[in-house]
């Protein structure tokens, strides 16, 4: 699936946030320092859809907050786990 999502990173707290209107914020704790962000951001996705790692490709935004990710999951699959509380 293709993924369309708004990052804020240097957050307090690691979450994922669905808002009224459907866009996806995902917020992390990393710093956007030579792509430090973009790292911590697939291995912070991985952890939540219990993928690896190589399921998850950046294809648009690196140096931009609005993203777009390949997911190698169904749309069904990634919602359900985005809904999940640990």
């Amino acid at each position: 699936m293709i993924l369309r999502i708004k990052v804020k990173p240097g957050s307090k707290t690691d979450e994922i946030v669905r808002e009224a209107d459907g866009t996806v914020k995902v917020k992390i704790r990393a710093q956007p320092i030579e792509g430090k962000a973009n790292k911590y951001l697939i291995e912070f996705l991985s952890e939540i859809l219990r993928l690896p790692k190589s399921k998850i490709n950046l294809l648009k935004g690196e140096t931009n907050s609005f993203k777009t990710l390949e997911i190698d999951a169904t749309e069904e699959y990634v919602w359900a786990k985005f809904e999940e509380k640990p």
